[in-house]
Parts: structure tokens; sequence; C-alpha cells
């Protein structure tokens, strides 16, 4: 085993672009807790784990309280690793001193700020809790703390967003010791409001050319400053790589709990919790079924090896995926590569197939392609 993803489905306010699974009231958080800590304990394993995330949502509007029960959970019911990355996503309005302080006691030793912008009028536009001010402060007050393995969120490419302002972005970030960032191009997702409002006139949609080149723009910065792209939205000082996500691209197992959660046994079986709050937490109550498993077939398997490892630096190994899938599948994916190689948007260097820079951008698309469905 790998990793554990814990999914806490609670936010202060909903962003316009988000579209994940979380709910902005808390009236039901302690029968979330007690359920995410039943589903450990049904789901306990001998296994070592590596990495701890707390992915949401927001998990850091939890409680101390309530975090010390779901990490003294995962403690009793697996045998975590002495040096486990324990990772925490919150956002600049839920840090303050006295919550860092807690989070380092409690073994918390990476966090994951959702930073987004430096500009007031872009935040206020997201719909997001925090300012610029209050991002700043809190960088500070993380370094203060002592927390050394840190990531910050950017996004690029919004309506409301310029090469000037994402350039005012990467400076204020770099002004400080930031060793890991997250950067993902703004997207449309349906059931959002920035969706609805696109579809009643009210905003701008998003222009791909214009993000194309704020990403391209924002690698180089960043590769300036030492940050290296490991990944398609991932940018790290040298040893600052996340290690759960990497686990993600590398195809190991993980075990997902709460509500939307996914898991993977790193062979063939994918499961998913139901992303309801209610039906979740009462199933858990009644000892109902709350998850559904998937078999992968081969060919899902292949196309996931192929998307995972296109978003890498090292892209794909060719010796792996010839030893899982044998040499014709690999003769096959080769000549289905040809046309990309031409154009230089992929590589084949000592047995990896690699996105090149120009590729980069067109990471999904080309892992489409190079799909067999």
């Amino acid at each position: 085993m790998s990793g554990i993803y814990i999914h806490i489905p609670f936010c202060k306010q909903a962003c316009n672009y988000c579209n994940f699974h979380f709910s902005t009231s808390l009236l039901h958080k302690d029968a979330m807790i007690q359920a995410i800590e039943k589903e450990i304990s049904l789901r306990g394993t001998d296994e070592n784990i590596e990495t701890i995330y707390f992915g949401g949502g927001t998990p850091g509007i939890l409680s101390e309280k309530d975090l010390k029960i779901l990490i003294t959970a995962i403690r009793n019911n697996f045998k975590v690793n002495s040096n486990v990355e324990l990772t925490l996503e919150t956002n600049p309005d839920d840090i303050h001193p006295t919550t860092l302080e807690a989070w380092l006691e409690m073994g918390i030793n990476r966090l994951s700020i959702g930073i987004q912008s430096f500009d007031d009028a872009e935040l206020k536009w997201m719909n997001r809790a925090h300012n610029a001010s209050k991002s700043k402060t809190c960088l500070q007050q993380i370094e203060q703390a002592g927390f050394t393995n840190y990531s910050a969120d950017l996004i690029y490419g919004s309506p409301k967003q310029s090469l000037d302002i994402l350039q005012k972005n990467i400076n204020e970030l770099l002004g400080f010791s930031v060793p890991h960032i997250s950067s993902y191009a703004l997207t449309v997702e349906e059931k959002t409001v920035l969706h609805k409002n696109i579809m009643q006139g009210k905003e701008k949609n998003t222009d791909s050319n214009v993000q194309a080149e704020m990403f391209y723009f924002l690698i180089d910065q960043l590769q300036q400053r030492g940050i290296s792209q490991y990944e398609i939205s991932n940018f790290a000082k040298e040893g600052f790589e996340s290690k759960h996500n990497s686990s993600y691209w590398q195809g190991k197992p993980y075990l997902g709990f709460g509500p939307s959660a996914h898991s993977y046994d790193g062979i063939a079986i994918r499961s998913w919790n139901v992303a309801h709050n209610k039906k979740y937490i009462e199933a858990l109550a009644n000892n109902a079924s709350y998850r559904t498993d998937e078999q992968l077939t081969s060919l899902q398997q292949r196309n996931e090896m192929i998307m995972l490892g296109l978003r890498t630096k090292q892209g794909i190994n060719l010796k792996n995926f010839e030893s899982k899938f044998g040499l014709e599948q690999l003769q096959e994916l080769k000549i289905m590569a040809y046309d990309f190689i031409k154009k230089n948007h992929i590589k084949e260097e000592n047995n990896f197939l690699f996105l090149t820079q120009e590729g980069k951008f067109l990471a999904d698309g080309i892992a489409a392609d190079l799909f067999i469905i």
C-alpha cells in the first residue's frame, strides 16, 4: 500500500469554477467525522502507509479535535511509516499561528494552500474567501511556524487574468521560500456558477490560445527560479515533489476515505465512494453499501498507463509497458505515437515516451489519441 486519501467535503463558500464534491453547511460535520472514522476501521490492513493526504473540500476548516480523531484512526488501523508525508489542504483564511502549531504537533508535515491569485479583483470574481493580503500573511506565518514542505496553488487563464497579473502572481509567490507550486488552467466545468454564467452570456469563456501562452510563460518563469516542472500541473524545487500525488501517476495502490473518494489496488480494481454526504453517513451508520467497485479491462489499464505516464516529466516507461501488455501492444503504441513524434509533440529516448515542451499543453488530447477504445 502506498497512500491514503481522506476527502473532507466541506468549504466555507463555493468558488464559481469548482465542481468538486463539497457542502458549505457544517450541520452534519460531526456525523461525517464519525462515518469516515468508521470506514477507516473497516478497511484497515497491515500494509505500510507512505503518504496521507487530507483533501476536499477544505480540510483546513476542521478543528484540531476532528483532525486528531482521523489521524489517530489511521495510525490505529494501518502501519504508518515513521517518515510518512502527511499533507493537509487548506486556504489562507484558515491559517493562524495557533493552528499551524497544532498541525505540526499532530504530525502534519506538508501543507497545500489554495492561494489561486494575488489579485484582489480576480479573487473576488472567483468568490474566494480570502484576499491577497491574507495570502501574504499566511505564507509568512507558515515559514515562521517551521513548515519547510508546502505547496501553493495558482490558477491561470481566467477571463479576468492578463499576462501582467500572472507575472505579478508568480513574483509575489516566489518572494517567499515556497518549494512547490501546483498551477492549473481555469476549466469551465458543468454544474458550476461559471458555466451557468457563460451559458447565459454574463461571462466571457476561457481562451485556449491565451491559456497556452500563459502555460508556457509560467513554465519558463518557474524554471528560471529553480522550480522544475515534474508533472503537467506541478512544479517543485529538487526534493520537494509531492510523494502522494506522484504515487497516483506511478500507478501505486491507494485507499480513499470519505464521500466521493476513490481507491485503486495498483493492479486492476478501482472503486469510489458515493458522492453524497447524507447517503455516505447513513450507509456507514447502517453497515450498508457505500462503495462501487470496477474491474479494469486490459485496455483500460493500458489507456490509464498512457494518460498518467504522459503527465510526468519521465513519461511512459516502455519496458514496463511491454512487460504488462506485451510486445505487440508496445509496437502498436509506437506506431500511434509516430505522428506526434513527427510534429515534435512526443520524444522517445532511453525506453521512455514523453511529451516535448510543445506537446505539454496538449497532453490530454494527445493521450486520448493514443487510447484504444
